[in-house]
């Protein structure tokens, strides 16, 4: 009889008894023919306990509601007869022979939302993510702050290729381009008229940069060239060799003496800019390295390649940080948020916005259907793509709202395929927006001064708005 008990009730002798319970003078103690404890009973006191389910605390990580409704995270054996205990008396009127717990108490991994009453809580991955929820509304789109258009106002002209890239310098006097002509060109910022040629490219010139803490402007080429000049003399003084094919960008360190530079041989190369020393090459890349970025903050460098992936380097170890593999289609633009501790990226596929120092996904910039080239963004939070079409979109940093479309027409005696704007800047002061274009020109923006919020009002709506969480 002892091993019939033992076999059939042992399982549950654990539990807790019905309501309708009793006094238990005196220890006693319930154990089988072979001496184990199976429960031990409580002595001298009157002891309530309630029968939840004919089955033990459910395994999954879910909790039943507490009277204050408050919520354990992955409870103990204990904690869970505890909790089992304590259920609040409006919850267990009437239901002390109920063979099961409500659908609201806890759910079960993987069950449906749609089951969720009001006051349920939801808990994934073993984390409670709120203490009674309402009834989920759907994600909408935040209204976005309202910011006026962008007009063009001038066009410079005098390269004779297109103009591959552009650069402002800190003093925002004059800003610097680089061609498909082979020659660099410095303009006045104010005026747009030419102050100097600079010669020396045997290729296309692919990127362009001013130094903030010295007299210097690097470039770099087609022509696997990385140049630095003396703005003093006019004059290249120093090389930096090494890279195997064409470089396709480059950029500078804001706080130490350091050049970074990307290429079409899958590589980036970290330069120490007095001695031309190579100070890492930064290998991971499957295919040309498009973009690079620097920042003061870790993660420090930042590549964007055609192999679809971004990288965030680590540049003291020379070596990769991060891989984000979201994008589709390849990372031809990186652009650093100059206030916020985030950046975007942009592909054909979408304009992606990210969170450092990890990379963590924060939304989609969809609609910008084209190869784009460049981005570019300002402190007021103004988002501007350019792309090989020649279109121009400009969104609200925060929201990922489209406010403006540009497609300015291209340079008389120009072909229309030549519209494709392949860099664009804003200037120190933020006022003017500069876009280098396929049809050999320098396009000049500014804000449209007569433009209110009534002439040019935010048509959104707080319609329900799906974001790829990829």
């Amino acid at each position: 009889m002892a091993i019939k008990l033992r076999n059939e009730y042992g399982p549950v002798l654990h539990m807790p008894t019905s309501k309708e319970n009793f006094k238990e003078k005196g220890p006693q103690n319930a154990s089988d023919s072979y001496g184990h404890k199976q429960y031990p009973a409580n002595q001298g006191q009157e002891v309530e306990y309630l029968v939840t389910g004919t089955h033990p605390y459910p395994p999954g990580p879910g909790v039943a509601l507490t009277a204050d409704t408050k919520v354990q995270r992955m409870p103990s054996e204990s904690a869970a007869q505890s909790l089992a205990v304590a259920l609040p008396t409006s919850q267990t009127r009437g239901d002390t022979n109920r063979s099961a717990p409500a659908g609201g108490e806890y759910r079960h991994p993987g069950a449906s939302d749609r089951a969720q009453p009001a006051g349920a809580v939801v808990m994934e991955g073993g984390n409670a993510k709120n203490s009674a929820l309402m009834a989920k509304k759907a994600p909408t789109m935040p209204k976005p702050q309202w910011h006026p258009p962008w007009k063009l106002y001038r066009v410079i002209s005098g390269h004779l290729g297109w103009v591959r890239c552009i650069a402002v310098e800190p003093g925002n006097q004059w800003f610097v381009t680089g061609s498909a002509d082979r020659t660099i060109k410095i303009w006045d910022l104010a005026s747009g008229k030419l102050k100097l040629s600079l010669t020396g490219h045997i290729s296309t010139v692919r990127g362009v940069i001013v130094s903030t803490r010295s007299p210097y402007l690097f470039s770099c080429g087609e022509d696997k060239q990385v140049k630095c000049w003396d703005l003093e003399y006019n004059k290249v003084i120093r090389h930096y060799h090494g890279h195997l094919s064409a470089v396709y960008g480059l950029d500078l360190h804001p706080t130490i003496d350091v050049l970074v530079t990307c290429s079409r041989d899958s590589t980036a190369r970290i330069w120490d800019v007095r001695t031309k020393a190579s100070v890492h090459t930064l290998s991971g890349h499957t295919n040309a390295v498009a973009t690079v970025r620097c920042q003061a903050a870790e993660p420090q460098i930042i590549t964007g390649s055609h192999d679809t992936t971004i990288r965030l380097w680590d540049l003291v170890a020379g070596k990769t940080r991060v891989t984000l593999t979201n994008h589709k289609k390849s990372v031809r633009a990186v652009v650093l948020h100059p206030r916020h501790y985030t950046f975007a990226s942009g592909s054909p596929d979408n304009i992606k916005q990210w969170k450092f120092p990890d990379g963590s996904f924060i939304q989609n910039l969809s609609g910008h259907n084209a190869i784009i080239n460049t981005l570019t963004v300002n402190s007021d939070g103004v988002l501007v793509s350019g792309a090989d079409n020649g279109t121009m979109h400009l969104w609200d940093w925060r929201t990922g709202y489209n406010f403006q479309r540009v497609h300015a027409a291209v340079q008389p005696g120009s072909l229309d395929s030549e519209s494709g704007i392949f860099a664009c800047a804003f200037d120190q002061s933020e006022s003017r927006l500069l876009t280098a274009e396929a049809d050999k020109t320098i396009k000049v923006y500014r804000e449209d001064d007569t433009a209110t919020e009534e002439t040019h009002p935010v048509s959104w709506k707080p319609e329900i708005i799906k974001r790829k969480r990829f």
